[in-house]
């Protein structure tokens, strides 16, 4: 349920409003705006009295939230969330944020190469992982801490901001200290300990959609972190299971645009995961730029036939700078433009 109160509702009126949700038992919100303030009301059972509300001095309306997600929906919130992760680099406004990297941090030279490489073609935050969730218990499981070291020395020598997975509640915090965008990969989207717990982590947090996920699915995950306190989260189409075997997933982009009339939370697209295939990042890329993503996450490998993990989609890095070469027209071409971290650290 929302309250939404008069343009010119006095701060002691909206205090009224809280105080009186508060007598009633449920928790309140509240959630400035442009023009007017309201007030969400957390933990509706479907016995809230809405006369009680609606007659408080300064209240417009009560507004009940149809969809089964509260404080994701746009229902909830009209304007865009915007993220900012640390560096200057916004998500959910007019510039569309590059984040490249390597599947895996595999050694310091790899990963301040690859960091300053992807900074000087255009990315302003570098994704990695230290801590690797794979299909085989036999593949390459990551650095850990090491890797979270050296992650954040890439961060001091380049100025980018750092994105990297939290694998399980345990690592959260771990994770948290080290990155300035805490990730929860596709195969823990609904592993909801874990998310209540990125929740508290006062970090952003990048959610990654299920390798079967529907959308409604993806956004009932995402209430789990509103819900738990953290207003900072990015969604990520990172393709879905299919049929077919010739790529490794369907990068389904007609998420973008409906996830973007669903909910105020930001969403980037994942070409990388969402083709599985080198050949394929680059036009996937251009085609989510035109769709509508606020970002994209990118995979770059040095030399991705040596990578660790996921070499087959990785690009080269001068593969990279022709992405965003070519995708720097298409932002300006629907109003928007490509965030660099370099004009703003260097």
């Amino acid at each position: 349920m929302l309250i939404v109160m008069d343009h010119r509702a006095t701060p002691e009126e909206i205090e009224r409003v809280v105080e009186t949700i508060g007598e009633m038992g449920y928790g309140a919100q509240p959630i400035p705006g442009r023009q007017r303030t309201a007030v969400g009301l957390v933990g509706n059972d479907g016995r809230v009295e809405s006369a009680r509300l609606e007659g408080l001095p300064g209240v417009r309306e009560v507004i009940r939230v149809s969809k089964p997600y509260k404080q994701v929906s746009r229902e909830w919130r009209d304007e865009d969330t915007l993220v900012d992760v640390g560096n200057g680099t916004v998500l959910g406004g007019r510039e569309v944020v590059l984040m490249a990297g390597p599947c895996a941090v595999e050694g310091r030279d790899q990963i301040l190469q690859i960091a300053a490489q992807v900074r000087d073609a255009g990315a302003s935050v570098l994704r990695g992982g230290a801590f690797k969730p794979r299909t085989s218990p036999y593949s390459f499981q990551g650095l850990g801490e090491k890797g979270l070291e050296l992650l954040a020395l890439a961060r001091e020598e380049t100025g980018l901001a750092v994105v990297t997975e939290a694998v399980d509640s345990e690592s959260v915090a771990l994770v948290a200290e080290y990155a300035d965008i805490v990730q929860i990969g596709a195969r823990n989207m609904q592993n909801y300990p874990l998310l209540k717990r990125a929740g508290r982590a006062g970090k952003p947090v990048l959610l990654k959609r299920g390798m079967s996920a529907t959308i409604n699915e993806l956004l009932l995950a995402a209430e789990y972190l509103l819900s738990a306190g953290n207003p900072n989260v990015i969604l990520c189409e990172r393709g879905v299971r299919s049929f077919d075997t010739q790529t490794r997933n369907l990068l389904d982009l007609t998420a973008v645009p409906l996830v973007k009339s669903l909910t105020h939370l930001p969403i980037v697209a994942d070409p990388s995961h969402g083709t599985g295939v080198r050949t394929k990042v680059t036009p996937m890329a251009r085609a989510a730029v035109a769709a509508g993503a606020d970002g994209l996450v990118v995979e770059v490998h040095p030399d991705p036939p040596t990578a660790l993990s996921d070499g087959a989609q990785s690009l080269y890095p001068e593969q990279f700078a022709e992405l965003v070469a070519q995708c720097g027209p298409i932002a300006e071409a629907i109003g928007r433009s490509l965030a660099s971290a370099v004009q703003r650290t260097t």
